[in-house]
This record gives structure tokens, sequence and C-alpha cells, in this order.
């Protein structure tokens, strides 16, 4: 008898603990903004702009 009603409880109880699993895993991994954004100009800036800063240097 004990064991028919722990065999019934096990899955539900397995779906719960993988759901809860699930959501530890998500809450613990927050979404961090600054790994995603653009830290400074980079080379085709850089290529552009270093022109320009050089002609104006001459013309001064």
């Amino acid at each position: 008898m004990l064991f028919a009603s722990l065999s019934l409880l096990r899955h539900p109880l397995t779906f719960v603990a993988t759901k809860w699993q699930k959501l530890v895993r998500i809450a613990g991994n927050p979404y961090r903004p600054e790994l995603h954004y653009m830290r400074g100009p980079g080379p085709k800036w850089h290529a552009k702009y270093q022109a320009s800063r050089l002609n104006r240097g001459l013309r001064a």
C-alpha cells in the first residue's frame, strides 16, 4: 500500500522538481546588458574619422 502511494506521487513530484530546477537556473543567471553593449568605437569608426582628424590638423 505504501509503495503504491509513493509510485503515484513520483510523477507529480518529478514534474514539480524539474520546473523548480529550471526556475532556479533562470533566476541564477540574470541578464547582464553590459556584456552585450559596444564598449567603444570600432576599427571602422577609427578608419573613417582618423582621416578627417588628420585633415583638420593640416588646415590649422
